[in-house]
C-alpha cells in the first residue's frame, strides 16, 4: 500500500505543540492506511478508480480537523474518531470526482483527473462508490450520525448545483454565491470538527462550538482562495492568477466589484462580462480588480469571518488544541498560498 501521508512539517493545521503534533501525525498514519482499506472493491478496476485520487494526495484538512477537535474531548484516540475521519475524506474526495466532470477538469492535484485518466462515466460512479462507502462507514458511527451525514450530503450537493445555476431574478448574486460556498465547502468542514468533538467525547457545549467554527472556518477558506486567485503571482503562490477570472467562474472580489454603481468602474464591469480567455482583455481586467476597492472590501469580510470563527471557541480551555483552531482561523485571514 502507497503511503501518501504528508511530512511531519507538513500538517495541514498549524500546530506548534510538539507533542500534539505528534499525536496527530501518529493518528494520521492511521487514518492514512485505513482510507485506502475502505477504498477497496470486490473488483480491481474500480479500486484503482477510487484509489485514484487518494493516491493524489492531498493536505488531509478534514480528517486532520477530525483528529484535533477530538483533542478537545476525554478519549480522542477511540477507534470511531478515526472513522469519522474516513467518513469525512471519503465523502471529500468522492465530490472531487462529480467537480472534476462538471468542470471538465484534465489535472487534479498535479495529477490526471478521473475523468480524464477514466472517462465522465466511470468518474461519476466512482464518485458515487465513494458516497456509498462513507455511508455504510457512518452506519458504524449510529443512527445520529447517519443523520448528520445525510444532512451534511444535503447541503453539499445542494452548493454544487447551486453553483450550476444564476441566481433567481430578484436574488442577491452575492448572496446566492456565498450559499454556494456553505454547502460545499463549509458543510463537510463544520462536521469533521462536530464529529471530532462528539466521537472524542467532549460536551455538548464544545461541539456546538467547533460545529460552528468550522462552518464558517471552512467557507471563509474558500473565499480567501477567491481573494487569491486575484491577489496573487504565480511565483509566491503557485496559483496561475486569474484562473476564475479567465474562466468566468464568481468569486468573492468580483461580485463585490460588479455590485458597484461608481460610473468608473463600467470598464471593468463590461470586461467581467466578456470572453476573457483573450490574453489582452483578461490582463487589463485582472490590473482593475485588483486596483478595485472590491479587494479590500474582500479581505475585510475575510477576516471578520475568522475573527467569528474565532469568538466560538471561547469554551473552549486555554491551550495547544484552542491555539492550534485559533491560528489556523488567523492563517485563513492572511494567507497568501
Amino acid at each position: 500500500m502507497r503511503s501518501i501521508l504528508p511530512s511531519p512539517a507538513e500538517l495541514a493545521l498549524p500546530i506548534t505543540d510538539e507533542g500534539l503534533a505528534a499525536r496527530l501525525r501518529e493518528r494520521m498514519t492511521v487514518v492514512e492506511s485505513a482510507l485506502f482499506e475502505h477504498s477497496q472493491s470486490r473488483a480491481p478496476y474500480v479500486t484503482e478508480a477510487a484509489r485514484h485520487l487518494l493516491s493524489a494526495g492531498g493536505k488531509r484538512f478534514r480528517p486532520l480537523l477530525v483528529l484535533l477537535a477530538a483533542e478537545a474531548g476525554d478519549h480522542p484516540e477511540s477507534d470511531e474518531v478515526v472513522t469519522a475521519a474516513c467518513v469525512v475524506e471519503i465523502t471529500h474526495v468522492g465530490s472531487l470526482y462529480h467537480d472534476d466532470v462538471m468542470d471538465e477538469a484534465d489535472l487534479r492535484r498535479g495529477a490526471d483527473s478521473a475523468n480524464s485518466r477514466f472517462d465522465n462515466l466511470v468518474a461519476i460512479l466512482t464518485g458515487d462508490f465513494l458516497f456509498a462507502k462513507s455511508s455504510e462507514l457512518t452506519a458504524r458511527l449510529g443512527a445520529d450520525a447517519v443523520r448528520i451525514q445525510a444532512e451534511t450530503f444535503t447541503r453539499l450537493v445542494e452548493g454544487q448545483i447551486l453553483e450550476t445555476v444564476p441566481p433567481a431574478p430578484g436574488d442577491d448574486p452575492l448572496q446566492h454565491y456565498l450559499d454556494v460556498v456553505a454547502g460545499k465547502t463549509g458543510s463537510l468542514i463544520a462536521t469533521s470538527a462536530r464529529y471530532g468533538a462528539r466521537f472524542g467525547g467532549a460536551s455538548r457545549e464544545v461541539e456546538d462550538a467547533l460545529t460552528a467554527y468550522g462552518e464558517i472556518v471552512g467557507s471563509a477558506f474558500q473565499l480567501s482562495d477567491d481573494i487569491l486567485d486575484v491577489a496573487s503571482e504565480s511565483d509566491e503562490s503557485g496559483k496561475t492568477p486569474g484562473t476564475d477570472l479567465r474562466e468566468g467562474v464568481p468569486t468573492l472580489p468580483s461580485l463585490m466589484a460588479r455590485a458597484s454603481t461608481d460610473p468608473a468602474d463600467a470598464r471593468l464591469i463590461e470586461l467581467l462580462d466578456a470572453d476573457l480567455t483573450d490574453d489582452v482583455l483578461h490582463a487589463e481586467a485582472l490590473d482593475l480588480l485588483r486596483r478595485h476597492p472590491a479587494m479590500e472590501e474582500a479581505r475585510a469580510y475575510v477576516v471578520a469571518q475568522a475573527e467569528e470563527a474565532k469568538s466560538h471557541l471561547a469554551v473552549l480551555p486555554e491551550g495547544s488544541v484552542r491555539s492550534a483552531l485559533e491560528a489556523f482561523a488567523d492563517i485563513v485571514a492572511v494567507r497568501s498560498a
